[in-house]
């Protein structure tokens, strides 16, 4: 079974990050052979990094804050993910940029990708969170799903979000075959380099 693991990338209150997050995580769940699974950075409340040792640091010992343990296993239990991210004045959530630098050997060699949302479809703060992910040794793919604009404001206005998601059922489609083509290769090297 391959797990797949879609992080909510916003804490905020009113926020649109859930919907997008539980409609990638349903296309996941309709896939055989994988087991899909929700992380949200609510059931996270990490403080911001501020440990006298990197993740990184060979031999280091393990963080003693619990609810960073238990992010650390839900990321080492996975095998690849979907960020689900909004886009803050041109880059990631801070919430989610600090919920990533916690940890550094259990990102390392799966694939990622991105359903984003915010000014110009979230585009901007991907490509920074695309950028991390690389220090982390992590593959983010090329297919990804830009929300437009129009679709974020429907849930402000109380408009019609799952019309807005639903015309978007092409890239989802390319984004989980991609995904989960790199997640098995991958996870084939990870098994025999062990």
């Amino acid at each position: 079974m391959t797990v797949i693991s879609v992080i909510v990338g916003s804490t905020r209150e009113g926020r649109f990050s859930e919907k997008p997050a539980k409609w990638v995580l349903q296309h996941l769940k309709k896939r055989d052979g994988v087991d899909a699974r929700l992380l949200d950075l609510r059931d996270f409340p990490m403080p911001f990094f501020d440990q006298p040792e990197t993740p990184a640091m060979p031999g280091r010992a393990p963080y003693k804050n619990h609810v960073v343990q238990r992010w650390t296993a839900a990321i080492g239990q996975s095998d690849g993910f979907v960020f689900v991210a909004p886009e803050y004045n041109y880059g990631p959530s801070a919430v989610l940029k600090n919920a990533i630098d916690w940890v550094y050997p259990e990102w390392n060699r799966k694939a990622a990708g991105f359903v984003s949302y915010g000014s110009a479809m979230g585009a901007r703060g991907i490509q920074q969170l695309r950028q991390t992910l690389i220090e982390i040794q992590v593959a983010p793919i090329r297919s990804s799903v830009h929300i437009p604009v129009a679709t974020l404001w429907a849930h402000y206005q109380g408009g019609d979000v799952d019309a807005g998601l639903a015309e978007l059922e092409a890239p989802a489609g390319a984004l989980i075959d991609d995904l989960l083509w790199w997640t098995a290769a991958l996870k084939t090297a990870r098994a025999a380099a062990a």
